[in-house]
Order: C-alpha cells, then sequence, then structure tokens
C-alpha cells in the first residue's frame, strides 16, 4: 500500500494548488480525481470554457455591430461556425488541463484517477479502472460543487439544461430562458444573445447579481438592456415543463400571478451546491452540515485534525481564486507556518461585456453595520482610452471610512474591470485610503485612470475629467 504525507480528494483550482503546495514544502502528495481530466469544474465545465466562449461571441458581435466605425469593411456575409467556436472552446480547455497534468509531473505528484473515498480517517479507497487503497497521514477534501437545481425541475440535460450543457451545445439556441440572474446566468445568456438567441433572465430577487453592490447591479441590467436581453425581476418560478423541443417555464409575479415564458431551451443557473456524493464522509467521522458543506475551523481542519478542507464544499463565496488561497492556506498550515487569508478582499467578478468587479464591503453592508462612509464614483464614458475604444458604459465607484479615509469598497463595472479590481485589492490589502490612490500616478490613456478619479472624487469630490 503506497503511503503520503497528504492526500488530496478534488483536482479543481484549490485540490491542485494545494497539491503543488504541498509537493514545494517536502511533502509526498498524491491527487485523486475521478475524471480523466485534472482541472475540476473550473478548467473543464466552468471558467475556462466560459470565458472561451464569451470572447469567440465578443469577436462576433464585435464584427457584426462595431468594425463599419472603426473603418473595417467585411466583403461577404459574416457567419457563425458554431461547431468551429465549440471545438475551439474544447481546445481551449484541453491545453489548459493538460498543463496541469504537467505541473503534477514537475512536481512529482502521484495522480490517481478513480473515485476517492474514505475508508477511515487515514485510508483512502480509489475505485477507478482498477481498486486500489493508499495510505494519507492528512487529507485535503477538495471535491467542489456541482450545478444547483430547484426541486420541481427535471434537468434533462437536453433542453433543461445545467452551466454544463450549455457549454457544449450542439446549435444556437432560438431562444434560451434563463432561471437566474446571478454570475452563470448573465455570462452564458449575453454568449447565447450575441449569437442570435433571444434570451430572457428570470430572477427571484428584485435586482440581478444580489450579491454586489446595487450600484453595479442597476448599471449592469440597464446596460443588458440595451443588448436587449430581457429581464423579469422578482418573479418566483414553480413549474418547468417540456414538450419536444419546446420548454414553457411558469413563474408567479409580484402581484401574484402566473406568467409563461415559451423558449426550445432553459438553462438552470440558480446557484451551485457542495459536492461530498460517494466520498463517504461518515467512514472518517467527518462532520457535513444540513447545507452540505463540510464543516471546518479558522485553520481549514475538519473535526477529525488530520482531515482538512477547501474551496467550494466549505463556507464561503464559490470562487475558483478563493479555492486557491485556501488550498495555499492548508499546505503551509501542514508545514507548520502561519498563513493567512483576508476574505474581505476576495475580489469577485462577472464577465460579461462590460465586466464586473468588487472587492470589500458593499453599499448597503456599511449602512448595515452603521459605518459612517463616503463615496466617490467616476463614469467610463469620460476617459479618453474608452472613448477610443469604444467601450464607454460603466463606472468605478469608490467607498471609504469617513473619518480615516481608508477604502473599504471598490465597484467597477466597465472594459477589463477583471483586470482593473487587482489594484483595488492591492491597495486595500494595504489600507490604503482614497486620498492614497488619487495621488498615485496612473498612466494616461488607461482604463486605469477612472480609478484614481474616483478616489478623487470620493476624498473631497475633486475628479478632474467630469
Amino acid at each position: 500500500m503506497s503511503k503520503y504525507d497528504v492526500a488530496v480528494i478534488g483536482s479543481g483550482p484549490g485540490g491542485y494548488v494545494a497539491a503543488i503546495r504541498c509537493a514545494q514544502l517536502g511533502m509526498k502528495t498524491a491527487i485523486i480525481e475521478k475524471y480523466h481530466s485534472l482541472g475540476g469544474t473550473c478548467l473543464n465545465v466552468g471558467c475556462i470554457p466560459s470565458k472561451a466562449l464569451l470572447d469567440s461571441s465578443h469577436h462576433y458581435d464585435d464584427a457584426m455591430k462595431h468594425f463599419e466605425e472603426h473603418g473595417i469593411e467585411i466583403p461577404g456575409e459574416i457567419k457563425i461556425n458554431f461547431e468551429k467556436m465549440i471545438a475551439r472552446k474544447k481546445q481551449v480547455v484541453d491545453t489548459t488541463c493538460d498543463g496541469v497534468q504537467y505541473l503534477m509531473k514537475k512536481n512529482e505528484i502521484d495522480v490517481f484517477t478513480g473515485m476517492g473515498s474514505f475508508v477511515d480517517a487515514t485510508h483512502i479507497k480509489i475505485d477507478g479502472e482498477k481498486s486500489e487503497t493508499i495510505e494519507a497521514a492528512n487529507t485535503i477534501i477538495a471535491t467542489g460543487s456541482k450545478p444547483g437545481s430547484l426541486p420541481f425541475i427535471t434537468l434533462d440535460k437536453e433542453r433543461v439544461i445545467t452551466s454544463t450543457e450549455a457549454l457544449s451545445l450542439k446549435e444556437i439556441p432560438k431562444h434560451l430562458i434563463v432561471i437566474g440572474g446571478g454570475v452563470i446566468g448573465l455570462e452564458l445568456g449575453q454568449v447565447y444573445k450575441r449569437l442570435g438567441a433571444e434570451v430572457t433572465v428570470i430572477e427571484y430577487m428584485d435586482r440581478i447579481t444580489p450579491a454586489m453592490d446595487k450600484t453595479l447591479s442597476k448599471e449592469l441590467m440597464k446596460v443588458l438592456k440595451k443588448q436587449q436581453v430581457k429581464f423579469h425581476l422578482s418573479h418566483a418560478v414553480n413549474k418547468v415543463e417540456r414538450n419536444g423541443d419546446a420548454v414553457k417555464v411558469t413563474a408567479k409575479n409580484k402581484k401574484g400571478e402566473d406568467v409563461v415564458f415559451e423558449g426550445d431551451y432553459c438553462l438552470v443557473a440558480v446557484g451551485r451546491r457542495p459536492y461530498t456524493d460517494q466520498l463517504n464522509a461518515t467512514a472518517a467521522g467527518v462532520k457535513i452540515n444540513e447545507r452540505g458543506q463540510v464543516e471546518v475551523n479558522e485553520q481549514m481542519q475538519t473535526n477529525v485534525p488530520n482531515i482538512y478542507a477547501v474551496g467550494d464544499v466549505v463556507r464561503g463565496i464559490m470562487l475558483a481564486h478563493k479555492a486557491e488561497e485556501e488550498g495555499v492556506f492548508v499546505a503551509e498550515v501542514l508545514a507548520g507556518q502561519q498563513p493567512h487569508i483576508n476574505y474581505n478582499l476576495i475580489p469577485n467578478v462577472v464577465y460579461t461585456w462590460p465586466e464586473v468587479a468588487s472587492v470589500g464591503k458593499t453599499e448597503e453592508e456599511l449602512i448595515a453595520a452603521g459605518i459612517a462612509f463616503k463615496a466617490g464614483s467616476f463614469p467610463m464614458r469620460a476617459l479618453g482610452r474608452s472613448r477610443a475604444s469604444g467601450d464607454v458604459d460603466g463606472l468605478v465607484k469608490i467607498l471609504a471610512d469617513t473619518t480615516t479615509d481608508e477604502v473599504l469598497g471598490v465597484h467597477i463595472i466597465g472594459a477589463r474591470a477583471a483586470d482593473l479590481i487587482a489594484e483595488a485589492v492591492t491597495a486595500m490589502e494595504f489600507r490604503a485610503s482614497a486620498e492614497d490612490i488619487a495621488r498615485m500616478s496612473h498612466a494616461h490613456p488607461t482604463y486605469a485612470e477612472a480609478v484614481k478619479e474616483a478616489a478623487l472624487a470620493a476624498t473631497a469630490d475633486r475628479a478632474l475629467h467630469v
């Protein structure tokens, strides 16, 4: 029987990064993955393939709507080769997953393919092409999450689908009904809207992206409406029916009236659930709470001292980079170090166009906590760089403490917001004030100038270009 210092169950961003860091710190490490491809949801059916389709559809949308204004004339009809677009997405995924396989080999991590389940707290059975058991002094559970659904919905994975199927459709929908106005629903909804589908988003809450600052939610919906995405907020879906190639969704509006939506595909994007199926956690004595999460303490340690858990399977926001931070954290805890994660500074991003990104506290959270704050915002359309590229939608909003001027939250919607948010994370990690950001030189012309201008607006309402 093979013996290891650490065994990691799951090869998503939390798992494979944890394995790499453990190996770097001198531990004999194994990683167990039930699929033949490493990388977990993020690399295979999540972050990476969705961004590939977002980029491909963005190119098509630009060609159809914006090339002419740039003086680019394309003779003949612009056509979509959807099969080729999906094939490109698969190539991007395959290359990225092969990269993870390379990193395992480089760091001398043993890879086991099969379903890993606990025999007891130190032994893990792996059921793959053959059945074998390994011994691990420590185990890291990194089994991630699966798409969630509603109890009355039958996911046939053909017409009533999750994000997994939406990434590999054989055709472009005529009318895609999206249940859920969160990150996944909006990103995939925008992909298919660009490609010619009618898209209707049904959201239970009174706004889309309800976890983000209300200014971003309002601005994003305004922009997506201009792109002709249809929204029905405060609608509670209560029935989804399929009849051949047709799908009918029934929802109650605020007045309690039934509203019926008909399309050819329905994407159920109501969140994700922790995945602990077949882990046999009870054999190791590991507690799973009523939400299906593995319970951990501040050290990411379960109630069983030698077993840890990270990523989507534990409490907190379900983000790949949060899982990575936790994976590194556990590896360093096992090495006797004292690592730290600032959960307040885990950025959140929506990869629509314009992109949406935020870090820190929202305006609503500060009000609820009774924290006195000041806000400064700056519109992207006031930037020379935005006018040059034609990306004029959006804004930067900075929230700072009224007394100390410390930046408490930064919220961005606009071109390259996903990259711009890193400046905010860096500044807040060092507890910068709005004045600090305002006094930093920002290259001209760039989208990042909007961050400086918003900081100027937050310090003394002294933005220069509005």
